[in-house]
């Protein structure tokens, strides 16, 4: 356990480093991916000052979605999901309030949103220790970026091949 300990310790050492660096840019502009708008802190909450702009996955509004809709199975179940836009949009706002990390992780959640469940499941399963080899976790990273551009989950598959290398931690090394 202390060496996945050690993972998350060496992953959250990068991840401040990351915010120290970025603290003065606190009143950064970002651009969401929907309309090239600036989202700020002034926009928080999104749902209840921009309903035009939030969409569900199949492209309809909030506006759309309604509890008796759903009661009725007139919304499908996908629906119900953030969409990676959305996601990026909340981002936008963390990273003008000064939350570089926390952008971070909404910005790795929108990548998520393009994985199906499935393989999404199995990916999350070959991290664990002693579950792949470091050629597995390489061409998952590898999967990553070129079927779903995911290029920050592309990033922590490599930083695992070669943490877990380092630690013995891979297929085999038991």
């Amino acid at each position: 356990m202390s060496d996945i300990n050690d993972l998350v310790a060496n992953i959250l050492k990068q991840v401040n480093n990351s915010d120290t660096a970025s603290t003065g840019a606190t009143q950064s502009s970002s651009t969401s991916v929907s309309d090239d708008k600036q989202y700020g802190v002034k926009d928080y909450p999104l749902y209840e000052k921009h309903r035009d702009i939030i969409r569900t996955p199949s492209g309809k509004a909030l506006n759309d979605v309604t509890l008796d809709d759903i009661q009725n199975n007139r919304v499908d179940r996908k629906d119900l999901r953030i969409t990676a836009e959305a996601l990026k949009m909340q981002g936008d706002v963390a990273g003008d309030a000064g939350r570089k990390t926390l952008q971070m992780n909404f910005d790795r959640a929108a990548e998520l949103t393009k994985i199906p469940d499935d393989r999404l499941l199995e990916m999350y399963n070959a991290l664990r220790p002693y579950r792949s080899s470091k050629d597995e976790l390489l061409s998952i990273a590898n999967e990553l970026r070129t079927t779903y551009d995911a290029n920050i989950c592309a990033a922590w598959f490599e930083e695992a091949a070669k943490y877990y290398e380092s630690r013995k931690k891979l297929k085999g090394d038991k």
